[in-house]
């Protein structure tokens, strides 16, 4: 690792016993799990990672590194984010990156281990990508999605589940499993419970934690075809369930959920106010009888307690351009939808009266009767006509992604601005807004 640039001082080490004079490298023992760690080093001595370095591990002990000499010494606060630290490793990911250590010795591995064809995607689609970029489609696009895409999710939706959705109930993502997240983070608090029949997706039960809730695992058995007990799922459910995962057809196991045990887990569901579904149709296109696959969302009384979230990139050996989608009621796909849409950053002033804010995640939003927000100035000109309020658009400094804003003005009149932007902004994302 690195220093960042112009920091006053860098880390590494280009040999495995340089500078072995300069350095101490001890242990202390944590007192508690919320004990910091530090690594100090002076500001005129760099580390750099080497392969050949070996990872040390014992129960209970914490790296420190002290740097001897130099008067201008710093210490490093390594300490994770208790969340981090709930999540586990991806015994998936673990296994493929031994595999592939494999195969670059020259050790002739035979991988059935990732979840994607091993076929490239379709001319047709490939071809369309390619055009799309020559065309110019490569700037923002909106942050749900642009409409036309939308659109079409929800035609399909009709098509194949015979559930009519509007586009501001969709959400496109990077792939399924951001949708996923962002729905477990959105309707999750810390303390409730994620019910998840097993076996099941590795991420389900990190990504819980991660919201601070905690994964309950309802067992399964292979004589059932891997398929939930819907009495065992009524026996686990308590007041503290919150979200019941389905995975149909399921990974790892294959299995689809008939339409009739839905329907009695629907009757159970229905028993629970607190009680949302994600459902996940991931691999919905990759079913031996399409016709006999049930959505969960289209059973009576269902739609209004259901998120679903499907992908494009299974069925067509799309993986890599991570494209998945979310749907579901207004109220919770536009929450995802917040958490989606942050990217406003801003550097805190030292000085002057200026403020310069990164404003880039509106760019690509269209707006009726004025057009597209492509950059700074658009975005500019577009404040100037619909809140009145004059700003100065960041390309004329030399960064494009970013505003000038003065607050040489009376308190007053910097709140009555703000709120006039504010206002203009929520306009730019109507899926947004709750």
């Amino acid at each position: 690792m690195a220093a960042s640039a112009g920091a006053p001082c860098g880390i590494g080490f280009s040999q495995p016993h340089a500078h072995l004079k300069q350095l101490s490298l001890g242990f202390s023992r944590s007192i508690s799990s919320s004990a910091s760690k530090f690594v100090s080093f002076p500001c005129n001595f760099s580390l750099r990672a080497v392969d050949n370095t070996k990872e040390f591990k014992s129960p209970g002990i914490t790296p420190i590194v002290k740097a001897q000499g130099g008067p201008g010494h710093m210490d490093i606060d390594l300490t994770l984010s208790p969340r981090v630290n709930a999540v586990k490793p991806s015994k998936t990911l673990a296994i493929i990156a031994q595999a592939t250590a494999l195969l670059k010795a020259g050790v002739p591995v035979i991988s059935l281990a990732i979840g994607e064809p091993d076929f490239d995607t379709p001319s047709v689609i490939a071809d369309a990508g390619f055009n799309a970029i020559r065309e110019g489609y490569t700037r923002y696009t909106p942050n749900a999605g642009t409409l036309e895409l939308r659109t079409a999710i929800c035609q399909r939706l009709k098509e194949e589940n015979g559930i009519s959705y509007t586009p501001d109930q969709i959400l496109v993502s990077n792939g399924a499993k951001q949708s996923i997240f962002q729905a477990v983070l959105v309707v999750c608090s810390p303390g409730d419970e994620v019910i998840i029949p097993a076996p099941c997706w590795v991420s389900y039960p990190e990504m819980a934690r991660l919201a601070e809730a905690t994964p309950v695992i309802v067992p399964t058995s292979i004589s059932e075809n891997f398929l939930m007990d819907h009495k065992l799922l009524d026996a686990t459910l308590t007041e503290k369930s919150r979200l019941l995962i389905l995975c149909s057809p399921s990974n790892p196991s294959g299995s689809v959920y008939p339409k009739k045990l839905l329907e009695e887990i629907a009757k159970i569901v229905a028993k629970h106010p607190r009680l949302l579904v994600l459902s996940d149709e991931t691999y919905k296109h990759i079913t031996y009888a399409p016709a006999t696959h049930t959505s969960f969302a289209s059973l009576p009384g269902m739609w209004e307690r259901t998120l679903t979230v499907n992908g494009f990139s299974k069925a067509f050996a799309m993986t890599g351009w991570r494209l998945g989608y979310l749907s579901g009621p207004r109220h919770f796909v536009s929450a995802c939808a917040k958490i989606q849409s942050q990217g406003v950053k801003i550097s805190e002033p030292q000085g002057a009266f200026h403020i310069f804010i990164d404003f880039s995640c509106y760019y690509g939003a269209e707006v009726e009767g004025f057009g597209v927000i492509n950059g700074s100035e658009s975005l500019c000109h577009y404040l100037l006509d619909s809140a009145r309020v004059v700003l100065v658009p960041g390309v004329a400094f030399g960064d494009d992604t970013c505003i000038r804003i003065s607050y040489a003005a009376s308190l007053a009149t910097l709140r009555e601005a703000f709120g006039r932007i504010k206002k203009a902004l929520v306009a730019l994302r109507p899926a947004a807004s709750v």
